[in-house]
């Protein structure tokens, strides 16, 4: 289910570097949500604790991805990669189990820049295993469908939807790992945008499919950034804390900046005029799209600075029709590209009888002291219960005792 070292979303891997060269003496805790109503077994849990001790904690970075990501990501340095070489999954640092509900209880706890790399291989063995155990009826389709296999059928329905966007012209990229349906329905996917040759398909947050079919590896940082410097650098100015020690690391490369971990409102009263002229600009994951768009553009233009010099990223549980929507309000004001996951790899309208899994691996804590994600929509707060309330008051969200 995981093929490679790399298998893994790039920003796992330009966080890494980042927590091991600022941070590397921290000790990290995530735990998984599930926020759908699926449920699990003794023996697929029996099934994921195999996959972890065998088969993820064997794999290691081979030669030939070793030199490609010398020659393909320049913003590695040298002693990070050499370090990725010698890095291999710890399984002692990931306990599962069922809850009394038969859900999944499932938490990490190591290094922080060693735990890191565990997020999304976890999430992506768990969905696969979930449709390949527990709801494989999908399957069937392979056997009764005259018009070929699910997965051919699949990589058609995604070929459309990429000429969809490609004629409205909004420049797409994969970002669908860690919820996909298997390894397999996603790597020929890849295959499938690469080879139609679309010109607005800009490549893939999978660092191995990227190497692999020859497009470009696309990520920077994640909510755990933010939360993990929240904790060890201060909450209130957390965002201007990590956005200035992201800077530090990468001297300007890799400058898209993620603006809802606590509420976009609080992203923006940190990102002063400095980091807004040194980011390229940023990624919206949470809230409404088009008044993020416009407070955007508001903030540039107060800083007097030309929105159309700098770029959005959308990324919150996009489908195609949602790209298209968002393009036409940004034209001729902001520039706008897409991070398409979950409706590339395991869309909800082609699988529309075993839809995905809806959960998160989160950072819960750093050093004993618990972190916790806000965003622009409630529905995706986590972490501690008390540690959010403090946060939403700190934060002028929330009274202290709402």
């Amino acid at each position: 289910m995981i093929r490679s070292i790399l298998d893994n979303d790039l920003y796992k891997f330009t966080m890494q570097m980042a927590v091991l060269e600022l941070f590397p003496d921290v000790v990290a805790e995530y735990r998984f949500t599930n926020r759908g109503t699926q449920r699990f077994t003794e023996d697929f849990v029996r099934e994921l604790r195999r996959i972890i001790d065998e088969d993820i904690s064997a794999l290691a970075l081979r030669e030939n991805e070793y030199q490609w990501l010398k020659d393909r990501c320049p913003y590695f340095k040298p002693m990070y990669l050499e370090h990725l070489k010698n890095y291999r999954f710890d399984p002692s640092q990931v306990s599962v189990g069922l809850t009394a509900d038969m859900d999944l209880d499932l938490k990490i706890k190591g290094l922080w820049h060693q735990a890191i790399l565990w997020e999304i291989v976890l999430m992506a063995a768990v969905s696969e295993l979930y449709f390949d155990m527990a709801e494989n009826k999908w399957k069937d389709n392979d056997r009764v469908q005259p018009d070929g296999s699910v997965t051919s059928r699949y990589c058609s329905f995604i070929r459309d939807i990429g000429r969809e966007l490609e004629s409205k012209d909004c420049v797409f990229s994969e970002f669908g790992t860690r919820r996909r349906r298997s390894f397999e329905l996603h790597d020929q996917l890849i295959d499938t945008l690469a080879q139609t040759g679309l010109r607005t398909f800009s490549g893939t947050s999978n660092v191995f499919l990227a190497m692999r079919y020859g497009v470009r590896p696309i990520g920077t940082m994640g909510h755990e950034w933010i939360m993990g410097n929240s904790a060890l650098v201060g909450l209130r100015n957390a965002n201007l804390f990590a956005l200035e020690n992201w800077a530090d690391v990468y001297e300007g490369d890799l400058g898209i900046a993620l603006s809802d971990t606590f509420g976009s409102e609080a992203f923006f009263s940190n990102f002063n005029l400095k980091l807004s002229k040194l980011y390229d600009g940023v990624r919206h994951d949470s809230g409404d799209p088009i008044r993020f768009a416009d407070r955007v553009i508001l903030h540039y233009r107060s800083m007097g600075i030309d929105p159309l010099g700098k770029t959005i990223v959308f990324s919150d549980s996009l489908h195609a029709r949602d790209a298209v929507r968002i393009r036409e309000h940004c034209n001729g004001r902001i520039n706008c590209t897409f991070g398409i996951g979950t409706s590339l790899t395991n869309n909800s309208e082609f699988f529309r009888a075993s839809p995905p899994l809806n959960m998160v691996i989160k950072l819960y804590s750093v050093n004993g002291i618990p972190v916790v994600k806000l965003s622009d929509d409630e529905g995706k707060e986590t972490g501690d219960r008390d540690a959010i309330r403090v946060a939403n008051y700190i934060f002028g969200r929330k009274g202290l005792d709402e």
